[in-house]
């Protein structure tokens, strides 16, 4: 048993209210330059909808994630190394900008240098990145609270084989918000996908980062993320993703779109997971089993073996209490209400969703059966949302796991209105949902009440651990079955020659040179 840490995030998606600000402050914060103004390290879709860039979970399109070939061994959906290095200076797998649309500004000195007297002069919109004029025709949330909706939602991949039961008329549509952020992965396809192995996971805490000395822009990591949130920057040539705020992770910090978060819809916490079974749990042959393999790589921080082998493993005591305490783990595994998004991707992601339950509450609710999740459930079939939706979302497709899901949070919620309101309950209501009166009761604290130091957990780095997180650039490997593989562990190996020159990216201006920012070749 090799035990490693991870820092993971949980959403519970009856929470969002679609205010953007998560994606307005991650922007501001880390996507403020030149060359990424298409760039949305998190954004938030509506769902049913293609979302961004359009129809990023079609797979059979952009062949990203992971496969199983005959033999039932991983590989890249995209394909193997040869197709790839075939491939290496021509990718067709990845989505244009057309897919992402033209980032636009407008010309405001038109205004600004009308003369008097012009009638309403305006100010047409030009292309951030030519800086010619344009029509604008699609951009970042463009289908936004369904707009759009009949000639748009009706082609999100997650609605295939539902188109007749899913309706865009007014009275019989639904919808809910999605955010999205990089999942780094346990067994991320993006850092497999690196031909020059500039994308490395943090062996401390499963950040998945981009090296920007090393990248060399074959573009191969946007292609390979399945979930496309890997970008590339037009004025570097540089590859960039979400860094988990990896800054302020490092000192206790939430994440920039937790802390300002208007719904309190998100929970960071650290799971302690077993590195040797990652590699099985990608390869389970069923993609509705996913979910519980993955399930099966996390171990219990409480479990004074698991506890006693992290502490002799290396990883901090408070790091290890931490864990104990973690948000995540309690709703990803004790409560298994969480679920990963797309487990058929095969890259077992580390940011999981508390799918939404509000449609049935509200619908269900006004006919009385909010006391009793069985009656609740016996009528789903008639509710807007679909459970096979929310099934192709976050289980593979298997219905089931959704309805469990659901029954419990109707369960709380079923309790605690009678509890205000003074109604009489079936004692057996826990039972059926498989759980206790006291964990019910710890579920709805930490998804309704749980205060700032509940939500996030997260102990500061250890300055011993300095030199290896400022070293990981030197990963080179992406194997699975190496130390240095996606969710093995390993810090790859030694690199000769000495240490290079690194630049801070964020301080660049996009036009003039930098010291380190393209690294002389070593002589042989």
């Amino acid at each position: 048993m090799r035990v490693m840490a991870h820092v993971a995030m949980v959403m519970n998606l009856d929470k969002c209210i679609g205010c953007h600000t998560c994606t307005v402050t991650c922007k501001q914060v880390w996507t403020n330059r030149p060359g990424t103004e298409y760039v949305y390290f998190n954004n938030v879709e509506t769902k049913p909808g293609i979302g961004y860039p359009k129809r990023y979970e079609d797979q059979e399109h952009w062949r990203g994630g992971w496969t199983l070939d005959r033999k039932g061994r991983l590989q890249l959906k995209a394909g193997g190394r040869l197709r790839r290095l075939l491939s290496i200076f021509y990718n067709p797998d990845l989505p244009t900008i057309d897919d992402y649309g033209d980032p636009w500004t407008y010309d405001y000195q038109t205004v600004i240098d009308a003369p008097l007297g012009t009638p309403n002069p305006s100010a047409h919109s030009i292309s951030a990145l030519t800086g010619r004029d344009m029509t604008v025709k699609w951009g970042s949330n463009f289908d936004d609270d369904l707009a759009g909706a009949p000639e748009l939602a009706v082609d999100d991949p997650d609605l295939a084989g539902l188109q007749d039961r899913v309706k865009m008329e007014f009275e019989q549509v639904f919808m809910f918000y999605l955010p999205r952020i990089c999942e780094h992965c346990l067994n991320p396809s993006c850092v497999a996908s690196c031909p020059s192995g500039a994308m490395y996971k943090r062996a401390e805490d499963g950040i998945v980062l981009v090296d920007q000395d090393r990248c060399r822009g074959w573009r191969f990591c946007v292609s390979g993320c399945p979930y496309k949130k890997v970008y590339f920057n037009h004025r570097t040539g540089k590859a960039e993703k979400c860094t988990f705020c990896y800054p302020r992770i490092e000192q206790a910090m939430p994440t920039i779109c937790s802390e300002t978060c208007v719904g309190r819809l998100r929970y960071l916490g650290l799971v302690l997971y077993d590195a040797d079974r990652v590699l099985d749990a990608a390869a389970t042959p069923d993609t509705q089993d996913l979910y519980e393999a993955q399930l099966g790589v996390f171990l219990d921080p409480n479990d004074p073996y698991v506890a006693g082998e992290a502490a002799r493993q290396g990883i901090p005591h408070d790091w290890i209490q931490a864990a104990q305490r973690s948000p995540v783990y309690e709703l990803a595994v004790r409560h298994k209400v969480a679920l990963p998004l797309h487990p058929e991707y095969r890259t077992l992601p580390m940011v999981w969703y508390i799918p939404p339950l509000s449609p049935v509450a509200d619908v269900v609710g006004a006919a009385g059966y909010d006391d009793n999740p069985d009656n609740v459930f016996a009528t789903i079939d008639a509710l807007r949302i679909p459970m096979e939706y929310l099934a192709n979302l976050f289980t593979a497709g298997d219905s089931d796991v959704i309805r469990r899901v659901l029954r419990k949070l109707a369960a709380v919620r079923a309790i605690q209105r009678a509890g205000q309101l003074g109604l009489d309950l079936d004692e057996n209501l826990p039972a059926s949902v498989g759980a206790s009166g006291d964990e019910l009761e710890d579920l709805y604290r930490l998804l309704a009440i749980a205060k700032y130091e509940d939500r996030y957990v997260i102990p500061p780095a250890h300055n011993e651990e300095a030199g290896r997180l400022m070293g990981q650039h030197e990963q080179l490997f992406c194997s699975l079955d190496t130390d240095g593989g996606p969710g093995m562990g390993g810090y790859g190996p030694p690199e000769s020659g000495g240490r290079r020159t690194a630049f801070n990216l964020l301080n660049w201006n996009g036009k003039d040179k930098v010291p380190g920012m393209f690294p002389k070749a070593r002589r042989a």
